[in-house]
């Protein structure tokens, strides 16, 4: 199990460089990292069919994608395990993070258990599930968070279903705390946010559409904070979408609080007016926002106030989708689009490839433990070949996973993956 890279642009997030050079893949582990394009070491060692020569291509740490929805149990016919590795691989996302919100929740160690082991029969790629927080979603009564941990939870969610009785929050969290589990709260407050499926503004009422303001984000997320401040638990949140939520993300980093916060790749590159005309691919959860929020959180995350970006893949089929609007289901695929759309901020010059990759693989690897994200001696070959100039026309009907709900559908974009490695193993390869 040895694979000799060369001739490759090497993207580091953790030094923020790019440089020239080569890598070494032995036994599942990066075993050596060149900074010559070229190193010359004997064929004895690294037979000839053992080595790839990038051509100048981009070699980067493999995606850690946090909040996959995977449609097990309940809802296969819209994803499984087996479609979703195939497109994570496709996408060059190596390791994903699900979320519990499935039918039933994921909110036992016996469904946990069943969880991974379909998961380890079926996808290519690393799989690590999310536990609910309540059981059933239901924000009364929490899981039991140690059993869970136990069963091999990485974090506890209740996804969009937000926790409204603080209580329960602060009893979870506290528990949390305890023993040391990570929160992945979703910050909306609850009642504003209901039916709503636009933001609120101009756009909203010419369309006639219901609508949430922009402070809905703001307040979850304030009461969050003020729980974190009393519990010391760690929390994550799964989406800051607008420029008024980030004062309060940024005071509670400052005042030591353990606090990390991601943003979906939509709400980085897509604005409300996107949604034109009914446009019901485009609705997502939060609603997409005004164009100087997008531009707030892009400018987030270059400075590393947000710290993740996520693909946030929510497959739905058809029948959910092509309705009026506002019955419609929220959510898009994304794990095989995240990266070519987040080409766009690169060739707009908005964010550098260490930055986007410390988004994408580093920090979300920090924040769940992991020893992967890295391009360093040692760490897991989860890696990435990708041409990020490669021009490429979006086809739905080509996309791996069992639902063709994106937004990009015939979007041209530029960056394509080549190969996927997980473990040192290829898992994809571009035709």
């Amino acid at each position: 199990m040895t694979t000799l890279i060369t001739n490759a642009r090497l993207v580091d997030p953790e030094a923020g460089t790019v440089r020239h050079g080569a890598l070494l893949m032995r036994n599942g582990v990066i075993a050596d990292v060149f900074d010559t394009p070229d190193p010359q070491i004997s064929t004895d060692s690294i037979p000839k069919d053992a080595r790839l020569d990038a051509n100048r291509k981009c070699i980067a740490p493999g995606i850690v994608d946090i909040g996959v929805k995977i449609c097990e149990p309940g809802e296969r016919h819209k994803e499984s395990y087996g479609s979703a590795g195939q497109a994570a691989a496709a996408g060059g996302v190596t390791t994903i993070v699900t979320r519990p919100d499935t039918s039933p929740a994921i909110d036992t160690p016996e469904t946990l258990e069943f969880v991974r082991r379909r998961a380890n029969e079926a996808a290519p790629v690393h799989v690590l599930p999310m536990a609910a927080l309540t059981k059933g979603r239901a924000g009364r009564e929490m899981t039991e968070i140690g059993f869970l941990m136990d069963a091999g939870a990485v974090a506890f969610t209740d996804c969009d279903s937000v926790v409204r009785d603080t209580k329960v929050l602060s009893r979870a969290m506290t528990y949390a705390r305890a023993l040391g589990a990570l929160i992945v709260g979703h910050p909306q407050e609850p009642t504003l946010s209901q039916g709503a499926a636009t933001t609120s503004g101009k756009f909203a009422s010419l369309r006639g559409l219901p609508s949430v303001s922009p402070m809905a984000e703001r307040m979850g997320l304030d009461r969050d904070i003020a729980l974190i401040e009393m519990t010391g638990a760690r929390y994550h949140a799964d989406q800051i979408t607008t420029s008024r939520a980030l004062p309060p993300l940024e005071r509670a980093k400052h005042n030591g609080f353990d606090v990390t916060a991601g943003v979906s790749m939509h709400h980085l590159t897509l604005n409300e007016f996107d949604v034109a005309d009914y446009r019901t691919f485009f609705k997502v959860k939060p609603p997409l926002r005004a164009e100087d929020d997008r531009h707030a959180v892009v400018d987030a995350v270059k400075t590393g106030l947000i710290d993740v970006i996520g693909s946030f893949h929510t497959p739905q089929d058809e029948e959910s989708k092509r309705l009026p609007f506002e019955e419609a289901a929220s959510g898009a695929v994304g794990l095989e689009t995240m990266l070519p759309v987040l080409m766009r901020l690169y060739h707009s010059g908005d964010l550098d490839l260490p930055t986007l990759f410390r988004a994408l693989s580093l920090n979300p690897a920090k924040r769940l433990g992991l020893k992967c994200g890295r391009l360093t001696k040692g760490a897991p070959a989860d890696l990435v070949l990708f041409d990020p100039d490669k021009p490429i026309i979006l086809d739905r009907f080509k996309l791996r996973s069992k639902s063709k709900n994106t937004p990009f559908d015939g979007a041209r974009l530029q960056g394509k993956v080549l190969e996927t490695f997980v473990s040192g193993t290829s898992v994809y390869r571009s035709a």
